[in-house]
């Protein structure tokens, strides 16, 4: 009985998925921003600041985690290796719906 009216509060509840949003900021050359700004707008991160340190550009976004796998290698291959960037927890945000869909579909098989 408590499974299922655990099961129908879900329904009701319009439950959501939460993915951990990491706070990225990249270090690069400006002749590379248009190209790292691009490939973090491709991971669903969010720009929030750009701004310059010691010639160089700094962008801070917030990226999914889950988006940024392998991103060390692209940002080198991107920035022929002169870019550097730092990311730490920052908070939980709800999956977009067509992302959950897709998580929900592996999940379920």
């Amino acid at each position: 009985a408590a499974s299922m009216g655990f099961k129908a509060a879900c329904r009701i509840a319009e439950p959501s998925i939460l993915e951990p949003m990491m706070k990225v900021e990249v270090e690069v050359p400006e002749d590379y921003m248009g190209d790292v700004i691009g490939d973090l707008n491709r991971r669903r991160g969010q720009v929030n600041n750009m701004g310059d340190r010691s010639g160089n550009k700094i962008i801070d976004a917030f990226v999914p985690l889950s988006e940024m796998f392998g991103y060390s290698t692209d940002l080198r291959s991107a920035t022929q290796g002169r870019a550097t960037y730092s990311m730490e927890f920052d908070h939980y945000a709800e999956v977009p719906r067509n992302v959950a869909e897709e998580i929900i579909k592996k999940r379920n098989g």
